[in-house]
């Protein structure tokens, strides 16, 4: 049985490396306080790993400031660990419940660190939606091949194919120029 061509799913495949995407540049930091810095630690609690979000309740008091009002008193300094390994260059302090979290200026060579970082996440994105593409080219070879459909059906859902690509990779170099904007502000 011949594999159905769907470009409903490749484009829905493509907007998940999208959103992916921009979740991942919503956690990096630009020297203010913003909740979602958080959303990639993972807080090794009741055995297993756990979002942060799903110990305690992160709020930003100030704007160079976030508080994690931890719900459990004995993961406190899980948390607290946690979020200094994540790699955020933040140095969480412990009061009781309330883990206090100072957002540091950044300094220039952190800024291009931070832009660098920003670039790998939007190559990464790129690479997905073209290996999206390149299935969705894939099936459509086999499609023609097998006589499912003609030569001319196989251009034209390729020409398809490709303009949702462009479409998307270009979504993806706009929110990283958008991005290394907001890191690079003073």
């Amino acid at each position: 049985m011949a594999e159905a061509f769907d470009l409903k799913d490749l484009k829905r495949r493509m907007d998940g490396a999208v959103e992916t995407l921009r979740g991942e540049l919503r956690g990096l930091r630009t020297g203010r306080a913003h909740a979602s810095l958080l959303e990639p630690v993972r807080v090794k609690a009741y055995g297993t790993e756990m979002p942060i979000n799903q110990v305690g309740t992160i709020s930003v008091p100030e704007p160079r400031m976030l508080s994690v009002q931890v719900w459990d008193r004995s993961l406190t300094p899980a948390v607290e660990k946690a979020i200094r390994d994540a790699g955020l260059g933040l140095n969480p302090q412990a009061e009781g419940q309330v883990i206090r979290v100072p957002i540091p200026q950044l300094s220039e060579e952190r800024r291009k660190e931070l832009s660098k970082v920003a670039g790998k996440y939007a190559e990464n994105a790129r690479i997905a939606v073209r290996n999206v593409r390149r299935d969705g080219m894939d099936i459509l070879k086999r499609q023609a091949k097998n006589g499912d459909i003609s030569e001319d059906d196989q251009k034209r859902l390729g020409d398809k194919i490709q303009k949702a690509t462009d479409e998307h990779i270009s979504e993806i170099d706009e929110m990283l120029d958008q991005k290394e904007k907001e890191i690079m502000q003073v």
